[in-house]
């Protein structure tokens, strides 16, 4: 694939906002943990709506409307028009930061949010979490160690065929071969304080409940490897 150059390259966590659904006290949440702000297309009429100004736009822009987009100033507008590539993937693409928190990118068409897992798989060294009202989900390293509460779900949905094993889960997970269109892993969970997954391939989605988000679980995915 063709090395696309970085729009916005920072050491800080960022969070990437969507059109979907978008809780104002969730958005508040994730800027505590990502401050750079980044919208994707009509992402940024819903910041300004919440009263937040992105600090870039990315998108091919057929989302923003001109009252918005005359509100931004034009350095932090970024016009992708290219038709191959939804605007979550523009963004992501254009992003170089430790972590990523996408909002507004779930509760709407279900078509777009399909398109948001579709394109996380097939990226899976991007840090990208996906933050819903009441999930986060994003696609497992080749190893990971998460902290947990004994009975908390770690549900793990597979992008494509993958296999692993686990410590900690209630249903352990070595021996299964797992595809979509097969065996998944939903609704497992943890029995103890401590899960570890290793993966022999990407393609896995871990899926927690929201509240398991905070600056342990994103440093530990920060520090994980990445898919050589």
């Amino acid at each position: 694939m063709k090395s696309i150059e970085p729009i916005l390259n920072t050491r800080k966590n960022v969070t990437l906002l969507g059109g979907g659904a978008v809780w104002a006290d969730r958005l508040t949440e994730a800027l505590s943990f990502a401050p750079k702000l980044v919208a994707a297309d009509g992402g940024a009429s819903k910041a300004l709506a919440l009263g937040h100004m992105p600090d870039c736009v990315i998108g091919d822009f057929d989302s923003l409307g001109a009252e918005s987009r005359a509100r931004i100033a034009a350095e932090r507008l970024f016009h992708i028009p290219e038709q191959d590539s939804t605007d979550f993937e523009k963004a992501l693409m254009r992003v170089r930061a430790p972590m990523i928190l996408g909002v507004g990118f779930t509760g709407a068409r279900i078509d777009h949010e399909l398109s948001v897992y579709a394109t996380l798989a097939r990226f899976p060294d991007r840090r990208c979490i996906i933050l819903g009202e009441d999930d986060l989900c994003f696609m497992a390293p080749p190893a990971l160690c998460l902290a947990t509460r004994p009975g908390d779900r770690v549900s793990l949905f597979p992008m494509g065929p993958v296999s692993g094993r686990s410590d900690g889960l209630y249903w352990p997970i070595e021996g299964i071969g797992f595809a979509p269109d097969g065996r998944v892993g939903t609704s497992n969970r943890a029995d103890g304080r401590q899960v570890d997954l290793w993966f022999d391939a990407p393609g896995m989605m871990v899926i927690l409940p929201r509240d398991m988000l905070g600056q342990e679980l994103i440093a530990r995915l920060v520090a994980a490897p990445d898919w050589g």
